[in-house]
């Protein structure tokens, strides 16, 4: 990470654009197409499949291959994508979590390889591997939901991963703590600031526990573990977080892990400005937006980040265009290199009104954290619930500002009027993925393990195994089962069979709503008593998420609603097959089935659920959908029997159950207000 002395002008921090989608072939081409433009770092996305340890051709990848990022199921792969950019002279971020230590391992792999066609030897080119693998499995049960394993096997993948890099790739940052998502998933900024420390205390008591890295060399740990914050557009509350959050950390850092080396102790952190504030209606307000957001992370030279990637204006629509992703790059290069912000020093210090915000905001997530140590942690803070419910809450109380129009999202709850955007108005603008790309992928895989020695294969997961059920470090493992041709699948099948799978809790049931609109959730509530008394049962919603889309933010917030309509609610997580979906809607007799979709998998996941149904004998329940949904699609489904489609224009979670009340009577043949 670029770091400036003194007696110079503030070095640029890391310009990237998070980017990836539909093959490796054409992910590089982009990425070589982003670093022509001037982009200084890489940001891979990888897609669902890929980021929870699934090929192509297994059954819960169907509808996901290359759709929010690229498919990496083998080192071929790994080498395509990084085909004509050395990775030795690369900037690279990688947000994979759960195996985090697989995509690592093929990415050390490629990494040798390209060092043996240069003529060089192995460890110099490790030596030079600069770059970040997003590494933190706790957000991914509190918001992300794209976990695989159990906490406490996870927490040993993230150990050994921290332990090995140190040694063996020692620019490397082993893992990114991100609180990015529990921006996301509802975290105030105390919240965001105590959970994403207590999984930094978690990583590190567990690293040095571990006995793998002598006390003498633990600042040297301490020295790699990254930041990966969430910028929100409050940006004067987001840089005074920004503060507290380096001096939680130097204070944690020096009192509890004994560093004395203030270089080490140093906040190394890298952002994404708020994507969960992007608006799907009058969508060019987003370019201010992101602007802003930016402000916050840069305008505070004590506190500013070393790495920044902007969303695109268009992201609450769909997939950017790399034109897209131009606009967002050169927003960066504009503040970067026109500006006179990188000329002087921290503007901010001696601010008394910045100082008391800051000592606020410690105050709170010292407070928290505290709160959270009591209970045994963040791994027990995860198990028991409580930080899920927590954030869920959270959530609950942001979306009832903006319904009362407390908060005001412009466009959105205000100032609604709008000229047709020239902007949109047709397919083209946004990306889409061919879809025949998920077929090339599995057929492209199968000729994969076809082309392998599979004796070698079968040897590399043995070996895998093996050492799993031990306390060996796995990652020179790892990177043997890469030369060998193992797939993602494989590998991370090889550990599930040793570590097992994982349901995090929901969150929805520990919930608390607070300060509803009396009135409208009054009178749904009583049209579901009374739908209810008409039909003979209580109503009853099963909200379900179907295949690998792990954002489950919306699904829980629907949920919450219903329940305090007056629904029975069923909700059992995410990660579900639509077979699944629909044999717990025939089980438990459900008046309507919604689902949650934000992958863009809908047009293949939501037919599947309306078919299983029919299929069934339950077509009288009525198949709901909500998520980014372009409105081509959404006539597409209709057409394939779904009865209505929501989308996050539709920000009134009362009217939207009172709408599903609606449906439900109409479905029953019960009077419905004219």
């Amino acid at each position: 990470m670029p770091y400036p002395t003194d007696r110079e002008r503030d070095r640029p921090w890391v310009i990237r654009t998070y980017a990836g989608h539909s093959s490796a072939e054409k992910s590089n081409a982009l990425y070589r197409r982003n670093l022509a433009k001037g982009q200084t770092g890489l940001s891979v996305a990888f897609d669902l499949p890929t980021q929870t340890g699934y090929d192509p051709d297994d059954e819960l990848a169907k509808g996901e291959v290359g759709k929010v990022g690229v498919p990496v199921s083998h080192i071929g792969d790994m080498r395509t994508l990084f085909d004509g950019i050395p990775v030795a002279e690369a900037n690279t971020s990688m947000t994979i979590n759960a195996p985090a230590m697989w995509l690592l391992a093929l990415y050390v792999a490629v990494a040798e390889e390209q060092a043996e066609a240069s003529g060089l030897d192995h460890a110099q080119v490790r030596a030079k591997l600069a770059g970040t693998t997003q590494n933190d499995i706790v957000k991914e049960y509190l918001s992300r939901g794209t976990y695989v394993f159990p906490p406490a096997p996870s927490l040993r993948l993230i150990t050994d991963m921290v332990a090995w890099s140190v040694t063996e790739i020692p620019k490397w940052n082993p893992i990114n703590i991100c609180s990015y998502h529990l921006q996301e998933a509802g975290a105030t900024p105390a919240q965001e600031l105590a959970y994403s420390l207590s999984t930094a205390i978690a990583v590190l008591d567990s690293v040095r526990d571990s006995g793998q890295v002598p006390q003498e060399r633990f600042g040297d740990v301490v020295g790699r573990i990254s930041f990966f914050v969430n910028a929100g557009l409050r940006f004067v509350e987001e840089m005074c977080k920004m503060r507290a959050l380096g001096r939680l950390w130097d204070t944690i850092t020096r009192e509890r892990y004994g560093v004395e080396n203030p270089k080490q102790r140093r906040l190394r952190y890298g952002v994404q400005v708020n994507s969960l504030g992007l608006t799907e209606a009058q969508p060019e307000n987003n370019v201010q937006r992101i602007v802003l957001e930016m402000l916050a992370v840069t305008l505070s030279k004590d506190a500013r980040a070393r790495a920044i990637q902007l969303p695109a204006w268009n992201e609450a629509l769909g997939l950017p265009r790399p034109w897209d992703q131009q606009w967002a790059l050169r927003m960066q290069q504009v503040l970067a290199y026109e500006t006179d912000l990188l000329e002087y020093e921290d503007i901010f210090a001696g601010s008394h009104v910045v100082e008391a915000k800051v000592a606020e905001l410690v105050e709170a997530a010292q407070a928290e954290i505290d709160r959270v140590q009591e209970m045994g942690g963040a791994v027990a803070a995860v198990e028991n619930g409580y930080m899920k419910g927590e954030l869920v809450t959270a959530l609950a109380e942001r979306r009832r500002r903006i319904e009362s129009g407390e908060d005001v999202v412009v466009g959105v709850n205000r100032f609604e009027t709008t000229e047709p955007s020239p902007l949109q108005g047709d397919a083209a603008a946004i990306e889409t993925v061919d879809p025949a790309t998920e077929a090339a992928a599995i057929a492209a895989i199968t000729r994969w393990r076809a082309s392998r020695d599979q004796a070698a294969v079968s040897e590399a997961l043995t070996r895998l195994r093996d050492a799993a059920k031990t306390d060996e470090n796995l990652m020179q493992v790892s990177i043997d089962c890469a030369k060998a041709g193992v797939t993602t699948g494989e590998w991370a099948g090889a550990l599930r069979e040793v570590f097992g799978e994982f349901r995090a809790p929901t969150g929805v049931s520990a919930a608390v709503a607070s300060g509803e609109a009396a009135v409208e959730i009054a009178e749904v509530r009583e049209r579901v008593r009374a739908t209810g008394d008409e039909l003979g049962s209580r109503l009853r919603m099963l909200v379900g998420k179907p295949g690998l889309d792990g954002h489950s933010n919306g699904a829980e917030q629907v949920a919450v609603r219903a329940r305090d309509v007056g629904f029975e609610v069923v909700y059992q997580g995410i990660r579900l097959t639509p077979a699944q979906i629909v044999a717990a809607a025939v089980q438990e007799g459900v008046h309507v089935v919604g689902l949650s979709v934000l992958s863009g998998s809908h047009l293949e996941v939501v037919p599947a659920v309306v078919e299983g149904l029919r299929a069934q004998g339950a077509d009288d329940v009525p198949v709901i959908v909500g998520g980014i949904i372009p409105a081509e699609d959404a006539t597409v489904l209709k057409q394939k029997g779904v009865a209505a489609v929501f989308t996050p224009k539709d920000y009134q979670l009362t009217e939207m159950m009172d709408e599903i009340v609606t449906l439900v009577r109409r479905q029953h043949g019960l009077d419905v207000p004219s």
